[in-house]
């Protein structure tokens, strides 16, 4: 049986590999002038985990650096997630629900 935390951590991996990828073909595809990537898609890929990805590869590819409502909601999920990790950390440590 495989580790919850090993399982978590190349689920991970994995959705960051692919948050990473996304933004890249969007701003490809912004820059010719093509079908694009909607933000939805962007900010649901986010949300599954790839948070860090995303703010990482916005400074790297210059992309959804200054639009809106699409930087708040990024911080937003970024926020939540922060306390969820929060939250499983307390739970880990004392047992206890918050």
């Amino acid at each position: 049986m495989h580790s919850p935390w090993l399982v978590t951590l190349l689920y991970l991996l994995a959705i960051n590999i692919l948050t990473v990828l996304i933004f890249a073909f969007d701003k490809r595809r912004a820059r010719r002038r093509q079908w694009r990537i909607s933000e939805r898609t962007l900010l649901l890929v986010c949300f599954a985990g790839g948070t860090l990805a995303a703010y990482w590869a916005r400074q790297k590819f210059r992309h959804k650096t200054r639009k809106q409502p699409f930087s708040t909601f990024l911080h937003v999920i970024a926020v939540v997630q922060l306390l969820i990790i929060i939250g499983a950390v307390w739970f880990v440590l004392t047992g206890k629900y918050l």
